[in-house]
């Protein structure tokens, strides 16, 4: 991923410095949460796809201030879902980190959250183009949707793989799809690029988002910055889960996971997922995502930029093989 980031490493070490400085406030305990915040670091995955993009669709190759600003709205706009999150999901770790409202409060992380997305909101107002303005503020709406499908269908044994693919787009893949939008929007009036960096974005951010439920599952939580077999816990029920279905040992486990019985969760990872064939059907599923992510980058001239936006694609998939 670092490799990959090399072509603009410039410009995210100019986000950093920009991010402290935007979530400002006049309230000490609303600076300190969004420090606490912004200092547990991340991939900055979503502002790098802005920068490779506008670099991909321009002649010019020089970073303008408003694809800057973009890539720190869309940070911010992460950053506050995660927040949300965080709360409804009762995860105390993030990225290696107590989060929001572990170290301060419940009331203190939602109103914190909510101070991220206003302020997301008001420098996007200020980029003064509708059509950007238009595409990023569904995001917001799209998070709230997502969470609250998801909130609604915890152990949810009937739900199927449409209904998990479409609250991951509302949660996941909405925010890079439209951050690729409006990055082309923002470099020219080119809505047949625009919209098939709308789809690379969205099929990307699917495909990360199953392969994150595959890694909540197989990996560690040094790895994926949060305990192991959070989803689950929780009563989310993710794509590797959703093909092992109607697994009997499965259905038992869940059950038994809903009523907080303890189970030996590496169980049901080593065991009944695998032998059911779930972590292999959520491979293959994520798989073609990325197929169809890459075939939008058609439409864009060879250059380094474009090859970059590839690379990310492929290494997607490397974190499970």
């Amino acid at each position: 991923m670092i490799e990959i980031f090399q072509l603009i490493e410039q410009e995210l070490n100019l986000l950093e410095i920009n991010l402290k400085k935007l979530v400002k406030s006049k309230h000490a305990i609303l600076d300190v949460a969004a420090e606490h915040l912004f200092n547990a670091g991340g991939k900055r995955l979503r502002p790098a796809i802005v920068f490779l993009v506008a670099k991909a669709t321009k002649k010019e190759k020089s970073i303008k201030f408003f694809h800057r600003r973009l890539a720190e709205i869309t940070e911010i706009i992460h950053t506050a879902s995660l927040v949300h999150d965080d709360v409804v999901d009762e995860c105390s770790v993030r990225r290696g980190v107590k989060t929001v409202h572990t170290s301060f409060s419940v009331p203190i992380a939602l109103l914190a959250g909510d101070f991220l997305f206003g302020q997301s909101s008001w420098y996007l107002a200020n980029l003064n183009n509708l059509e950007v303005v238009k595409v990023i503020s569904k995001v917001i709406t799209d998070f709230a949707e997502g969470e609250i499908r998801q909130g609604i269908s915890k152990f949810n044994l009937s739900l199927s793989i449409d209904e998990y693919i479409e609250k991951s787009f509302l949660k996941t893949a909405s925010l890079i799809a439209s951050s690729c939008k409006g990055s082309v929007i923002l470099t020219e009036n080119n809505y047949y690029i625009a919209n098939n960096l709308y789809n690379y974005g969205k099929y990307l951010g699917l495909a990360f988002q199953i392969v994150d439920d595959i890694l909540d599952l197989i990996s560690n939580a040094d790895v994926i910055g949060k305990p192991i077999g959070s989803d689950l816990k929780n009563g989310n029920l993710t794509a590797p889960i959703l093909f092992s279905l109607p697994n009997i040992n499965l259905v038992n486990f869940l059950y038994k996971l809903k009523k907080k019985e303890v189970i030996n969760l590496n169980y049901l990872n080593l065991k009944i997922i695998n032998q059911a064939g779930g972590i292999e059907k959520a491979v293959d599923l994520a798989s073609e995502y990325i197929y169809t992510s890459l075939k939008c980058l058609n439409c864009l001239q060879d250059s380094e930029y474009k090859r970059s936006l590839i690379t990310l694609c492929n290494s997607v998939l490397t974190k499970i093989r």
